[in-house]
């Protein structure tokens, strides 16, 4: 299944003229849910977050999704301003996009020119402007790539079901071919970034306390609302843990957390502060926490896991150690991964896959439907 794995550190000559062309052959769209680049960009973000059905159901939400949204951005904003500014997510999108497709172009010549293209869910470059791109650069195929390993409505979901909505406003364009990458929560290459990455922070722990470390993988958590109506995303986090822990032999005892609930309503857990909480009464003193589903820098692990859990709390609770694994960013055995993944993508007969057409057990929303319909007729092998 992973044969082309070994074709990426393979030497290939240079790429023939005609693929140095400015015409686009391949757009790899790359989309995650985005983050403000500043803080005068919050509120928009917060809106859109809280006014979409896809990531939350709130009553009267076209009015108290915008009343929370108000409500929340000065705080929000403070966080922003506390992590320089503004959200990185974008700059690692960019940064992996480039190295992936400067990969392809390699190793698949048949394919190119590949070209990078970031689609936002809340924050500029949204779904309308990166298609519109698209569109004017005349790329002949689209790939779909999720930058969420895990598959969730709540967010790979989203972002699929806004590309639906948009070409409800205008026909897809018949001489272009597109498919869809939705997950890849057990992929080799990202399991073994991940697991390099916390290798890195072990060895960074005095040699005395290297026994007694606890690894805690943190995951966004989700409603369980969410959870009870047949969400794939609890269970392929949990199949990325177990996939990272066999990568470190099961050196370390370890446990799946969760992160970022909001509101009232009872969400996933149990919660990383928690779960800290609990384990320093039990008398645990050293914790690698690991953000194992999330790519890229972003508020969640600059602030909430750095600021929040690992010096704020790490403190409150007089905790020994605590570090904080970096994301993939741009791990060599990252940029191996997606290239890999677009890689076999594209020399597949599966333009989207089973899992994806299949609706959640209790779904029951008429747009999720209507959506996987439409990329199943879209996106096709021929």
């Amino acid at each position: 299944m992973f044969s082309s794995i070994r074709l990426l550190n393979k030497s290939t000559p240079d790429l023939p003229c005609r693929f140095v062309s400015s015409q686009v052959k391949t757009a790899v769209v790359m989309l995650n849910m985005g983050g403000p680049q500043h803080v005068d960009q919050v509120h928009g973000y917060l809106n859109r977050i809280m006014t979409d059905r896809d990531m939350m159901q709130l009553p009267f939400q076209n009015t108290l999704g915008p009343y929370i949204a108000r409500r929340r951005t000065s705080e929000v904003q403070k966080k922003y301003a506390e992590i320089g500014g503004g959200s990185p997510i974008l700059k690692w999108t960019n940064i992996q996009g480039k190295l992936m497709c400067d990969r392809l172009d390699k190793i698949s010549p048949s394919t190119a020119p590949h070209k990078p293209y970031v689609t936002f869910r809340y924050v500029d470059p949204l779904t309308e402007s990166t298609f519109e791109q698209i569109e004017k650069d005349g790329a002949k195929r689209i790939v779909l790539f999720s930058q969420y390993p895990q598959y969730s409505c709540a967010t790979s979901g989203s972002s699929f079901n806004a590309i639906y909505s948009y070409f409800q406003k205008k026909q897809f364009p018949k001489d272009t071919k597109m498919s869809m990458i939705d997950r890849w929560a057990t992929h080799p290459l990202l399991i073994k970034a991940i697991g390099s990455r916390i290798s890195d922070e072990i060895n960074k722990f005095p040699e005395s306390d290297r026994d007694d470390i606890i690894i805690l993988f943190s995951a966004h958590s989700l409603p369980l609302k969410a959870v009870n109506r047949g969400d794939a995303y609890p269970s392929e986090v949990s199949s990325t843990v177990h996939a990272v822990m066999e990568e470190l032999g099961y050196a370390y005892p370890y446990a799946l957390v969760w992160q970022s609930k909001v509101g009232p309503l009872p969400w996933l857990g149990p919660f990383t502060d928690d779960a800290l909480k609990g384990y320093v009464k039990q008398g645990k003193k050293n914790f690698v926490l690991v953000p194992i589903a999330f790519v890229n820098e972003h508020i969640e692990t600059l602030h909430e896991l750095d600021i929040e859990y690992c010096k704020e709390l790490g403190e409150e609770l007089g905790i020994k150690n605590i570090r904080r694994a970096a994301a993939p960013n741009d791990h060599p055995l990252f940029i191996d991964a997606i290239s890999d993944l677009v890689l076999n993508h594209l020399q597949s007969n599966k333009p989207v896959s089973p899992k994806f057409l299949l609706r959640c057990a209790h779904c029951t929303s008429s747009r999720c439907h209507e959506s996987k319909q439409w990329f199943s007729n879209v996106c096709t092998s021929t």
